[in-house]
């Protein structure tokens, strides 16, 4: 392990537990003795460090972090980010709303502290550049790689005790302006700068126009993607795994999803089946759970309450084994599913990760594992530990974003989502159970309909950030843009208003509840 110490800018010091001579790299740019290092040092975690943090850098938990090569950690013990909040403004993921408390995924990264492993800096090298600016260094390589397999995360432990907050400056517009045309799409600068305008009143038409003479950052993942995710993290013990499936009024589907897993190479310890019917005086139609013999044990619980956050929150107060496959009813899957989840499990040491989901008309594309910003609870698979306490919250009852809502809970632990494409499984879309009965939303009777739904709108309140939500307008307005804009654009606007206002009257009724 080798640590830099630095004053943002120029390297002040490097300390390793070798008896080398690294004076030589005092006073030199600290990109470009990253670099240096990464080539020369590839075997070494490299580590960097602010002067200002230097009596707080927890070093003894640096070579534990790294139980695999693909990771990079760092840390920003201030409130404020290195671009601030109007980041949220092209910027619509979890990334973006980092919790400081707990471990969690972003590609926002810091000078103040960090490490990565060298072999991982030199295999990304040809798409790195030295710079002067560190933190925009970090940001626009983090920003790239996570995409193709980086693990990026904001790591709390490596700091300790109470450090320095004031040192972390917010940069400048321009910079944003600069970042975002190097590594999103050239509309978004445009959204940037009307967003900035609409809802701030600031006109930066000067870092608009210098930003469109930055070129788009590429990035080759070829050489990273050659470094094997091999975990050395141990979190299976029994390996044991439950089924959780909710189920209404697909006997037949359900079925061969119930062969799927008998035929399993490794198979579940049990099936929780949660069968809906909302029919007064109705039972169970699933008579092959008695009738066939099954080679592991099913749970099955019946409810006249339909809605899928209910019947799943009944599931997980019946898993019991060590792992969970949170699955759908109308699923086909390979007969070395669940072999290849536990493998999965082994070699990412990640606690939660979603196999891939297609329909009939979908080609998979295969990909390293990587973070991903959303979450599926019908193809997640979860060590069992992570869920005590988790409920799906009813909001979202009959609407959307549940899946969602359960993945930023997870992420508020401190639990990162990947996903995993060597696996996949055929969502079938079945169509709905003949007995179900449409349910009536509680907003069905407004005058004005609510856009967009409660449920997505109630998302967006818990878990974005303001400019976030604001841009989620903007986006919104201008994607159902119709020729009733041009015929009168004042009513077209008062109307997305009020639909606006209404969706997020019904959001607040449901945070309260």
């Amino acid at each position: 392990m080798i640590i830099i110490y630095h004053n943002k800018s120029k390297v002040t010091e490097v300390v390793s537990d070798t008896a080398s001579d690294f004076s030589k790299e005092i006073h030199r740019n600290v990109v470009a003795v990253l670099l240096d290092f990464a080539d020369q040092l590839e075997h070494e975690i490299l580590v960097w460090c602010h002067e200002s943090q230097r009596n707080h850098l927890n070093v003894a938990v640096v070579e534990s972090l790294f139980h695999h090569q693909k990771l990079l950690f760092s840390f920003n013990p201030s409130d404020n980010n290195y671009f601030g909040r109007e980041l949220g403004y092209i910027e619509d993921s979890p990334f973006i709303k980092i919790n400081k408390e707990v471990r969690y995924a972003t590609w926002q990264t810091s000078s103040q502290v960090g490490a990565i492993q060298a072999s991982v800096l030199k295999a990304c090298k040809l798409d790195l550049k030295v710079e002067n600016n560190f933190d925009y260094f970090l940001h626009s390589f983090a920003k790239r790689a996570i995409v193709h397999g980086l693990l990026c995360y904001s790591e709390p432990k490596l700091l300790k005790g109470k450090s320095i907050e004031e040192s972390v400056p917010k940069e400048s517009l321009s910079q944003l302006f600069k970042f975002t045309k190097q590594h999103y799409r050239t509309r978004w600068i445009f959204l940037l700068f009307f967003n900035l305008l609409l809802f701030e009143k600031r006109f930066p038409l000067m870092p608009l126009v210098t930003s469109l003479f930055n070129k788009k950052r590429s990035f080759n993942p070829e050489r990273l993607n050659q470094i094997s995710l091999i975990s050395t993290k141990s979190i299976i013990e029994k390996g044991t795994i439950d089924v959780l499936i909710p189920t209404i009024g697909r006997k037949q589907y359900l079925l061969d999803v119930l062969n799927h897993l008998a035929s399993q190479t490794h198979l579940p310890t049990n099936v929780i089946i949660i069968e809906q019917n909302p029919l007064e005086d109705s039972v169970s139609e699933l008579d092959f759970i008695q009738n066939n013999t099954w080679p592991f044990a099913i749970k099955h619980h019946f409810t006249h309450q339909s809605g899928a956050c209910n019947a799943r929150n009944i599931g997980l107060d019946l898993i019991e084994s060590e792992f969970c496959f949170l699955a759908d009813d109308d699923i086909v899957f390979e007969n070395d599913l669940l072999e290849r989840a536990m493998e999965s499990f082994r070699s990412t040491g990640n606690e939660v990760f979603l196999v891939a989901c297609h329909l009939k008309t979908q080609i998979i594309e295969r990909q390293t594992p990587k973070q991903f910003t959303v979450f599926g609870a019908g193809h997640a698979f979860v060590k069992s530990s992570c869920l005590k306490g988790l409920r799906f919250n009813m909001g979202y009852e009959f609407g959307f974003g549940e899946d969602n809502d359960f993945g930023m809970q997870l992420r508020q632990r401190g639990f990162d989502i990947l996903y995993i494409s060597t696996s996949n499984i055929l969502h079938l879309k079945a169509p709905m159970g003949g007995f179900r009965t449409k349910p009536t939303l509680r907003w069905q009777e407004e005058v004005i309909p609510p856009k967009p739904s409660p449920t997505v709108m109630l998302f967006r309140l818990l878990y974005d950030t303001n400019e976030q939500l604001l841009s989620y307008k903007t986006t919104l307005f201008f994607k159902n843009l119709n020729k009733s804009f041009f015929l009168n654009p004042f009513g077209y606007i008062k109307l997305f208003r009020k639909k606006w206002n209404v969706s997020v009257f019904w959001a607040t009724k449901l945070k309260k509840e």
